[in-house]
């Protein structure tokens, strides 16, 4: 019995990035991050307030501020002014100055 080789049926889609803006994106205006806090705090949500105000501080990719650890910023007591942390893809130390909103937000 012969076996017929039949045409593949492929249907077209349009591509998934038609009509979006790609690339980098513009930085957040200071009444948005404004906004963000006042929401984060009303929410009463401590850790993504932290975290929000560690990544406006340190600018870092969103890997690196995850794996950052409490020892980074937290010395025995108190917490640090200033922090230091390796990125992940250039391996290079960053250092940069924890805001006293952070501090308090981190301290929560």
């Amino acid at each position: 019995m012969e076996t017929l080789n039949l045409p593949a049926i492929r249907t077209l889609r349009p591509a998934w990035n038609k009509g979006r803006i790609v690339g980098q994106k513009r930085p957040l205006k200071p009444k948005h991050v404004w906004a963000t806090r006042v929401r984060l705090e009303l929410a009463e949500n401590h850790r993504d307030l932290a975290l929000f105000n560690m990544a406006i501080d340190s600018k870092l990719r969103g890997c690196d501020l995850v794996r950052m650890q409490v020892v980074d910023v937290v010395a025995p007591g108190q917490i640090k002014e200033r922090a230091s942390v390796l990125q992940s893809k250039t391996q290079k130390t960053v250092r940069f100055e924890i805001s006293e909103g952070a501090r308090a937000s981190v301290a929560n």
